[in-house]
């Protein structure tokens, strides 16, 4: 297992490295807030985010992202399903202060496992339907891989410290955006390598870098995120 392990991480860094070679001069700091709560005795609930993405550590904003959605757990099942509605405010890279506003629906499917006796995996799909300032209708396609594997503990319990790690690649629905403008079908890929703590059950801390790989750029940004069931 510890050999596993550690060829695991040594995997993910190799991605890192390579996709890092695009420009880093100023790394990016990403603040963010993620909460979920399942209604009692019910199969409903909700979760979403709130994230404040900076170009550089602060000040300099990438986006300001405002997310939610109503979920529903199918029976004898930990299926995740959730219908959501997400507002986007996309600024300039360097001094301007010009941004776009976007206006976002989302249908997602998250399904988590557990390999082994301590590697937590979990699938997300979401489809996205964008209505972009001055675009035409659009559409995307992710899917995010996540592992979580504890290191001090067998499982994320109390006072758990361990390792995080995800891949996410987002498709292009259509390539014409209107007004002659087109994109390329592939839109981006995030790699991320960082370390969270379990505070108590419902409650973590990660801290961690992630790599965000476009047709146009790439670039370095720092995640400091809570995690919050309630």
């Amino acid at each position: 297992m510890k050999k596993f392990l550690c060829l695991l991480i040594i995997a993910f860094c190799c991605i890192i490295d390579i996709s890092a070679q695009v420009d880093q001069s100023k790394t990016g700091a990403w603040y963010m807030y993620f909460y979920r709560h399942q209604f009692k005795d019910s199969q409903f609930g909700i979760q979403g985010d709130l994230q404040h993405r900076n170009w550089n550590t602060l000040g300099d904003l990438e986006q300001l992202l405002i997310r939610s959605g109503l979920t529903f757990t199918p029976k004898k099942t930990n299926v995740l399903l959730t219908l959501g509605y997400a507002n986007i405010t996309t600024g300039q890279y360097g001094d301007s202060k010009a941004t776009v506003s976007e206006n976002r629906i989302y249908q997602e499917a998250f399904i988590p496992q557990k390999l082994g006796g301590r590697l937590y995996l979990a699938h997300r799909f979401r489809y996205e339907q964008r209505f972009v300032e001055n675009q035409d209708f659009r559409t995307r396609y992710r899917y995010n891989l996540f592992l979580n594997i504890p290191l001090n503990q067998l499982a994320l319990i109390d006072k758990t410290v361990y390792i995080a790690l995800y891949n996410e690649l987002f498709i292009n629905g259509q390539t014409d955006i209107g007004n002659n403008n087109t994109v390329q079908l592939f839109d981006r890929n995030r790699t991320y390598l960082g370390i969270g703590y379990v505070i108590k059950p419902g409650k973590r801390i990660q801290f961690g870098w992630m790599n965000q790989k476009t047709n146009n750029w790439g670039k370095g940004q720092l995640q400091l995120s809570f995690h919050h069931s309630f």
